[in-house]
């Protein structure tokens, strides 16, 4: 008696009285089967409403049609947009896109790909953790294409996707100096990470054309939660001379400095790097540094399906605008 659950590959074979080989000869389309026992495979599919697993079929089989995809964090809303943007253009190509996070971890990050590599995928994008990826140098000349996302690589030839982060932060930070502010806390992850340290840069060059330099007392670091941010900048709002603008480095951050002002109803000027969800219905302005994060998804999935076709000779960089828009308050 089959157990409950879906139908597999064993059950059609009980059901049709065949050997597994043979309902696997008959699903995959494999030439010389018998007629009549390919029709009593069919009918043992249809009777029992087996569905093939095609993505699990082709990591088992090593089927070039799958895209590997490696984000640093599958929890942030950002990399789960680009993922589905990403998806979205491979399967056009009547390809497959399987995920895995490396929780910024280099370890994990190298463990991931070369394992997606001997599944021999067709391609992988990456958003690197690890500082050099020269364990990749045997696959790309193999011909698995690698493209990098939001962050370069390095140790191999192959084309990042960046946005231009140094530019964003830059203009958000400029608009709240002309505006008049003297306190301006800047709020972020860990400089560590490349969009931080452009983010970072961009912060101090906004100011140094502004003739002036951060105060080191409103910079916080290492905030990688929006608990975390939002306790940081309560600290902040209670001390003696507490800020007039806060820069937020992302979209967590921005969401954490958000839980902590809004209740209190601090008047407060606030830009943010990322846009997030529901942001248009905020109680009050913000301005956020914006751009197409879907752009950016299919942007590296053309990259990458272009590759396959002519494998990259050096490290190209594709850097995506960023704009300023208005979200919240009374428009």
């Amino acid at each position: 008696m089959r157990k409950s659950g879906r139908p597999t590959m064993v059950d059609v074979a009980a059901e049709a009285g065949v050997s597994f080989k043979t309902v696997s000869r008959v699903i995959n389309g494999q030439p010389n089967v018998d007629p009549a026992m390919a029709e009593r495979v069919l009918a043992a599919v249809d009777r029992l409403g087996y569905h093939r697993n095609a993505l699990a079929a082709s990591l088992r089989s090593g089927d070039r049609d799958t895209i590997g995809f490696i984000a640093a964090d599958l929890s942030n809303t950002f990399y789960m947009a680009i993922a589905a943007a990403v998806s979205s253009a491979v399967s056009r190509e009547r390809m497959h896109l399987v995920m895995a996070s490396s929780e910024e971890d280099a370890a994990t990050e190298r463990a991931l790909a070369l394992d997606l590599c001997q599944r021999q995928v067709g391609g992988l994008v990456v958003v690197p953790t690890a500082d050099d990826h020269s364990y990749l140098q045997r696959e790309v000349e193999l011909g698995t294409p690698v493209v990098f996302l939001d962050r370069p690589g390095s140790g191999i030839p192959a084309d990042a996707i960046l946005l231009d982060n140094r530019g964003g932060a830059r203009a958000a930070v400029a608009e709240l100096l002309e505006a008049g502010h003297r306190r301006i806390a800047v709020l972020l992850d860990a400089r560590s990470i490349y969009t931080m340290a452009e983010r970072w840069a961009g912060v101090e060059e906004a100011f140094a054309a502004a003739g002036r330099e951060p105060d080191p007392a409103l910079v916080v670091e290492g905030l990688h939660t929006p608990a975390v941010a939002r306790d940081a900048m309560l600290r902040l709002l209670e001390s003696d001379a507490p800020p007039t603008a806060v820069f937020c480095a992302n979209n967590r951050v921005t969401i954490g400095v958000l839980e902590a002002i809004l209740p209190r109803g601090a008047d407060i000027a606030l830009a943010g790097f990322d846009d997030f969800e529901l942001s248009h219905l905020l109680p009050r302005r913000i301005r956020i540094v914006d751009y197409d994060i879907a752009g950016l998804g299919r942007l590296a999935a053309e990259t990458l399906l272009a590759r396959r076709n002519a494998p990259a000779t050096g490290s190209h960089t594709h850097l995506v605008p960023t704009h300023l828009v208005d979200r919240g308050g009374v428009r």
